[in-house]
């Protein structure tokens, strides 16, 4: 790691860049993605990614340099601790987004996800890919972008090893699913199908909608229908709704 540099002002240009894209909800100009929290530092280290810089309050110092003291070329910025917000436990790392590719060598189980937009879901639904076996995410326009702060914070450290596409339009990702000779499934709240009646096995892709519209009909349209069998619940939400079917496949899978 490089020599800690000391920063006192509110004003450095770097903490202003970082305030403006935890604002925004994504990238920061320079492209890094925000990822507050010492374990946040530690996915990122442990995923292989470039962190260019470490935000560390005063008193979170000695924990930052133990965990970067490794890795050359991290800037290590000090400021006091009043100048960062409580949730991020006194350190910010600047991660290079990583290029993850696609698992090409497995049986391609697609998720979709269709305006989900609040940021917990999103990183939960990161987490359940990763621990499902997601072999990537695509996320249609409209949903919440992957790195808002919060989406970061809830994944977990799963946004750094998950493949995810961001920002398509809906002919993208039904080319995308032909391509992959995938079958589209729909999740919905009174769909024709049980999870447990479909054969997971094949490649898939399954579609989250919104919190609030659901599937877009276009997708609907192209897809079967599935509901999730619950008691005395109209629907789940997005996130548990994605981890659900996608433990089903993973069951299905494991077993085949």
């Amino acid at each position: 790691m490089c020599p800690p540099e000391f920063i006192s002002s509110p004003a450095n240009p770097l903490l202003k860049e970082v305030r403006k894209a935890i604002n925004r909800g994504g990238l920061t100009d320079s492209g890094w993605c925000v990822a507050e929290t010492p374990h946040l530092l530690e996915e990122a280290l442990r995923s292989g990614c470039r962190v260019p810089a470490v935000i560390a309050a005063d008193e979170a110092l000695s924990a930052v340099e133990m965990c970067v003291d490794d890795h050359q070329n991290i800037r290590v910025l000090v400021v006091p601790g009043k100048l960062l917000d409580v949730s991020s436990q006194g350190v910010i790392a600047l991660v290079e987004p990583p290029i993850v590719k696609p698992m090409l060598d497995q049986l391609a189980l697609m998720l979709i996800l269709d305006g989900v937009q609040d940021p917990g879901n999103l990183g939960t639904i990161l987490r359940s890919a990763e621990a499902f076996g997601a072999t990537e995410l695509l996320l249609l326009k409209g949903t919440v972008n992957a790195y808002n702060s919060k989406v970061v914070r809830s994944s977990a450290g799963s946004i750094f090893r998950v493949p995810f596409l961001q920002s398509l339009d809906e002919s993208r990702v039904l080319a995308s699913v032909r391509h992959k000779g995938a079958t589209l499934y729909a999740a919905m709240p009174n769909g024709a199908h049980s999870p447990a009646a479909i054969d997971l096995t094949r490649p898939s892709a399954i579609v989250i909608g919104s919190e609030g519209r659901g599937v877009s009909a276009t997708l609907r349209s192209a897809a079967a229908e599935l509901t999730i069998p619950t008691m005395g619940v109209e629907s789940l939400n997005a996130a548990v709704s994605a981890a659900v079917l996608l433990y089903e496949a993973r069951r299905q899978r494991t077993r085949a």
